[in-house]
């Protein structure tokens, strides 16, 4: 069965965050819905909160998962601290300086570049994605 063009775009609420001094912002480029958070997980769920206070009179529920957010390079180093960029650069095959300075917003990266670190990154997500952990 089709989902219905209000379904879909539920599913794809296209939010542009960014760090700020006290934490993240964001907003939602189709909606009239903005906020913040001191952390990244913070601002996910005010996101989720602010658009299902904007949705409420017409009866629609969004979830975390139908968020799209958008980041820049920099941006993703920031959210993701957990990603060691010398070792991501070493990872994608990069110069290590060159992925520093798109990381620290020094230099924006070419579409061919970008496209390296994203692709790059869905790599790395997909192969955890698939490991399998074993408690022992």
């Amino acid at each position: 069965m089709p989902i219905s063009d209000k379904n879909s775009d539920m599913r794809n609420i296209e939010i542009v965050a960014e760090k700020t001094n006290t934490g993240f912002s964001g907003y939602a480029k189709k909606y009239a819905v903005a906020t913040t958070g001191e952390t990244f997980h913070e601002l996910k769920k005010n996101l989720v909160e602010a658009l299902n206070l904007y949705f409420e009179e017409s009866g629609r529920e969004v979830r975390e998962q139908d968020l799209r957010i958008r980041l820049d390079i920099a941006q993703f180093f920031t959210f993701y601290k957990v990603l060691n960029a010398k070792a991501f650069s070493k990872y994608v095959g990069m110069n290590q300086s060159l992925l520093a300075q798109y990381t620290h917003g020094i230099k924006t990266p070419s579409a061919r570049q970008t496209e390296r670190i994203i692709n790059g990154i869905r790599k790395l997500g997909k192969e955890l994605s698939e490991i399998e952990i074993e408690m022992t």
